[in-house]
């Protein structure tokens, strides 16, 4: 194969992969923090006594559990407009669609903590007089946060490597950045490999806490 390669292109094109970084994360974050306070609500109304809300929760979260995140994005962008007669900016299209997908496996991730919880720490609380959303804050949120916690973390992972589909919507994030210096430049090997790797090194910390807290949960049962 007579290729040359020129990582030269990357140093100078560094800047602008690191900008495309920034907005990766700022996109990645905020997902994480409404997708997970939304998740614990859906976990809620899907544990509680009504029929109809428990119905109507879980008919949201397989609604976006079952059908693929890029159409959801693309739906947000260009269909959710004309139902709200609001145009909104790929940014706020991308972070609506992965908040709302987070939320969705959030909670099942919550709901199946709370229910791990035994229902004897439950009885325990009532007979101390404690109502249900002291409970939840005293008792139960704070040990399913615990034992949840790599599946927060592999959420976390999964949602960060989701965020590079928002280059569909012309995002300006690190895969439309990598995208529009490959084709400027005709050097996809080089660019891409090092996009590949920015985001290995964004990711695999999570990874690595991930598995270290398995084990550690592991050793403690």
């Amino acid at each position: 194969m007579d290729y040359h390669f020129d990582f030269s292109l990357v140093l100078r094109s560094l800047p602008v992969l690191l900008r495309g970084l920034l907005v990766t994360v700022e996109l990645w974050v905020p997902s994480i923090v409404i997708g997970l306070s939304v998740g614990l609500l859906l976990a809620l109304a899907r544990l509680s006594r009504p029929a109809w809300l428990r119905m109507a929760s879980l008919t949201y979260i397989e609604l976006f559990r079952d059908t693929p995140v890029l159409i959801q994005l693309i739906w947000f962008f260009y269909a959710f407009p004309i139902v709200i007669n609001v145009q909104l900016t790929p940014f706020a299209a991308a972070l609506l669609g992965l908040s709302l997908n987070t939320s969705a496996y959030g909670a099942e991730i919550f709901r199946g903590g709370i229910q791990s919880i035994a229902p004897g720490q439950w009885e325990g609380a009532r007979a101390l007089g404690m109502g249900r959303a002291k409970i939840l804050q005293r008792i139960i949120l704070p040990q399913v946060f615990r034992r949840m916690l790599p599946a927060f973390t592999n959420r976390a992972i999964e949602v960060a490597k989701m965020s590079s589909l928002a280059s569909v919507l012309s995002v300006h994030e690190l895969m439309y950045q990598g995208r529009l210096l490959s084709s400027t430049y005709y050097r996809p090997l080089e660019i891409l490999t090092t996009v590949a790797f920015i985001y290995f090194v964004l990711i695999y910390p999570g990874t690595w806490l991930s598995a270290r807290l398995e084990r550690r949960m592991a050793a403690k049962a």
